[in-house]
């Protein structure tokens, strides 16, 4: 027999149900606390209850809840070295879709365990179990705390940018694209216009990047500056910031190479070799990815990184197509920074970027084309373990165009029934079945 054990978890503590196949409970709801006497009490009454059903196979699954369902995630792994379990992490927007199918209009951490049972259920397709040897645990541990230090640097550039702008606005002009990390370092000794219109030329041209003449027209440019704040809070204000935003580049650096060294698979080492991608995105790419079998077709792996078009169309109503943003945003983040650096590197983002865009597409909606196709390549590369081959996409683009030109598209849903004038529609569905009519060549069908 297999059972469904549902975990809702919650901070501290879990509800707990099992189920049997036909979403009937077989084992009454409970609660443990998230200690060690907690777990050690789930090891002793899932192994009762695995002793009392014979044969009996128990699967469980755990929403992912920001970490707080890590412990027990990890626990339920672990089991599988003695009990006959298996477990999965289950996206909460498929749970809470699932419920509101069956209509559920009281919610509590009893129901939501049951919930989650009965989505194993329904959805066994959708549902990927992991084995005890995950080697994207770490991974993804060190990951989500690089991506941290990286939001934190990110804060502290923004909060600088209006200090620069009122103690030495002059440097503005080279941070049209970020502030380089040259001027980082001259703010670090020179952190208002007043210090530095005082500066020597060959004190200046010490710090990396900066040569004499960039150095004389920095310290020209502050001699006539027009800065409003010059006071020693304000400096001391800059020079906090510079270290820390330092402190913090320096230890991501550390972090990445780490990160680098211990989880450079075969995988990610092959996506760093399309033109445009670094192996710390393709490493990231790969800890969302895991395994690429778990991805039948690319579009469901587009629609896992919520990468996918969308289009509704409803009686009369429509809408044009965007991406559906329903999936996980940090590969979507990712890939949008792979595809700015592709644009300029990648002949085949390029090629099709500057192609949309000439159509009039919207740049912005050029370079979410350009995402998904270069999700497509990767996909490609991973499925038949080949190299990046600009020719075979190119050749792959013509043949689909070809095949578009011509092969015939036909209307499936109107098979058994041409247009009929005389239906009572509205004048914005008959507008839209005369451009049809002209557009297609339907014959009348004899249904003798």
């Amino acid at each position: 027999m297999n059972y469904y054990l549902g975990v809702d978890v919650s901070k501290g503590y879990a509800d707990f149900v099992i189920i049997n196949d036909k979403k009937n409970k077989v084992f009454d709801n409970f609660q443990l606390d998230d200690t060690f006497d907690g777990h050690s009490c789930l090891y002793e009454q899932l192994s009762k209850f695995v002793d009392q059903n014979n044969g009996a196979k128990i699967f469980a699954a755990v929403e992912s809840t920001g970490g707080y369902e890590n412990n027990w995630f990890d626990l339920l792994i672990r089991l599988q070295n003695s009990l006959p379990i298996q477990a999965a992490r289950l996206n909460p927007l498929g749970v809470y879709a699932n419920s509101n199918a069956n209509l559920q209009r009281i919610i509590t951490d009893q129901i939501s365990a049951k919930n989650i049972a009965e989505y194993l259920v329904a959805h066994p397709e959708k549902v990927t179990f992991q084995v005890p040897d995950d080697k994207f645990s770490s991974a993804k541990k060190l990951w989500k705390f690089i991506k941290l230090l990286i939001k934190q640097k990110t804060q502290l550039l923004n909060h600088l940018e209006p200090l620069i702008y009122s103690a030495n606005p002059e440097l503005l002009h080279y941070c049209v694209h970020g502030v380089p990390l040259w001027v980082i370092h001259l703010l670090k000794h020179y952190p208002t216009a007043k210090k530095l219109s005082r500066a020597k030329v060959k004190s200046v041209a010490k710090i990396p990047y900066i040569v004499e003449d960039k150095a004389k027209t920095i310290i020209n440019a502050a001699k006539k500056t027009i800065a409003s704040a010059s006071d020693t809070l304000t400096e001391n204000t800059i020079i906090i910031l510079v270290n820390q935003i330092l402190s913090l580049s320096e230890t991501i650096k550390k972090q990445q190479a780490i990160l680098a060294k211990n989880f450079s698979t075969p995988e990610a080492e092959l996506l760093d070799r399309i033109p445009g991608v670094g192996l710390d995105s393709a490493i990231g790419l790969m800890i969302e990815i895991e395994n690429i079998e778990r991805f039948s077709s690319v579009k469901k792996l587009a629609a896992y990184f919520g990468l996918h078009p969308v289009f509704k169309v409803s009686g009369d109503k429509g809408t044009g197509y965007r991406m559906s943003k329903t999936g996980r945003k940090e590969p979507r983040g990712i890939l949008y920074m792979l595809v700015l650096t592709a644009i300029q590197k990648n002949p085949i983002i390029k090629e099709l970027y500057e192609e949309r865009v000439a159509n009039g597409m919207e740049k912005m909606a050029a370079i979410g084309l350009c995402m998904h196709k270069l999700l497509r390549i990767m996909y490609g590369m991973l499925k038949n373990k080949t190299e990046f081959d600009a020719e075979i996409d190119r050749q792959n683009r013509k043949d689909k165009e070809f095949t578009q030109k011509t092969s015939k598209r036909e209307d499936k849903k109107r098979r058994f029934q041409n247009f009929d004038t005389k239906a009572p529609t509205s004048s914005r569905q008959n507008k839209k079945r005369k451009e049809q009519i002209q557009t297609t060549s339907h014959k009348p069908k004899n249904n003798n």
